[in-house]
């Protein structure tokens, strides 16, 4: 299949590369930026076919079969829209959009034009979560009481500027909050019954770190602290009535450790082959190869509930973007 990229930023770095890596499993066969010289710079260093000055150009391509998305939060809706228009599926970076409300209208499309739509919340694709799902299933930590993730790092210069800009949806929410939202939606599932939350907005009105707490119908609950200018260990837990699974760097993991309470123990590895990335890709390539419109993965519900969630939890912070209404 032929791959276009949106965007010639970090994350589009990532992808190219990971897809340089699959061996000639699949191809980025054009790429487009917002000038033509930061285009083919891109398409030279990846030995990518086509490169574009515009969107536009990239997505009435007729060789594109799918497009991933890699431009800011508050771009991906109407990169999304425009991709639709002209008959393009999607992968599309996380956040999905700043919106549930935005998101509906993407999968609703996207059903009304028979084109295939996926959230890159690359996480949820790794192998090892497969491991967790069937330890849990299993019932080898017992019924499920808590579930915690944490995770922080700084940075500096234009890359701060840019993460906390308000006009690009900015913030760690949207940046690194959904990966712990995202985890422990995973374990407890997409639609808690509560949500509690606890913020540090900055100088321009975006959230520097926050604690997030979400209690469901069971009584589990789910403590979620992310944070962006202070550096926190990457670190998620499932603690349950006969045991817990630790999992360290939870947001991309290759082992898992259990520990029950009558202090036994072991660990389960299992190594990416690349870097991760590759494992949303295959899936996205599976999913159109057997023409579904969607990953059973992560479907459009639970897509659409995590960015409801992150919506109820801007509503307790009162905080919105300049361009929301």
């Amino acid at each position: 299949m032929k791959w276009g990229i949106i965007s010639t930023g970090t994350i589009a770095h990532n992808f190219a590369k990971t897809v340089g890596a699959m061996g000639g499993e699949t191809e980025v066969y054009a790429v487009a930026s917002r000038s033509q010289e930061s285009a083919q710079a891109f398409a030279d260093q990846y030995g990518i076919k086509k490169a574009y000055a515009t969107y536009k150009e990239l997505v009435e391509d007729d060789n594109v079969d799918i497009i991933y998305v890699a431009t800011p939060h508050n771009l991906h809706y109407e990169n999304m829209m425009l991709c639709l228009e002209h008959g393009k599926n999607i992968l599309c970076e996380k956040s999905f959009t700043v919106t549930a409300e935005q998101a509906q209208k993407i999968y609703d499309l996207a059903k009304e034009k028979n084109l295939f739509v996926m959230e890159g919340f690359w996480t949820k694709y790794l192998p090892i979560y497969r491991e967790v799902k069937k330890l849990i299933e299993e019932g080898v930590i017992g019924d499920i009481h808590m579930v915690t993730a944490q995770y922080g790092y700084c940075t500096a210069g234009a890359r701060t500027l840019r993460k906390f800009d308000p006009a690009l949806a900015g913030g760690t929410l949207l940046d690194i909050g959904v990966y712990a939202i995202g985890f422990a939606a995973m374990m407890l599932g997409y639609q808690p019954k509560s949500i509690q939350s606890l913020v540090k907005l900055n100088d321009v009105g975006t959230d520097e770190f926050s604690t997030i707490v979400m209690q469901y119908e069971n009584g589990a609950i789910a403590q979620l602290t992310t944070a962006i200018q202070t550096t926190i260990p990457v670190l998620g837990c499932v603690y349950g009535s006969k045991g817990y699974i630790n999992i360290p760097e939870f947001k991309n993991p290759d082992k898992i450790q259990v520990v029950l309470n009558d202090g036994t123990g072991y660990t389960i590895e299992k190594e990416v082959e690349i870097n991760g990335y590759e494992y949303e890709i295959r899936e996205a390539e599976q999913c159109l190869s057997e023409k579904r419109q969607y990953s059973e993965i992560l479907t459009p519900d639970q897509s659409i509930a995590v960015m409801s969630m992150m919506d109820e939890v801007r509503s307790i912070w009162n905080m919105k973007f300049p361009f929301e209404k």
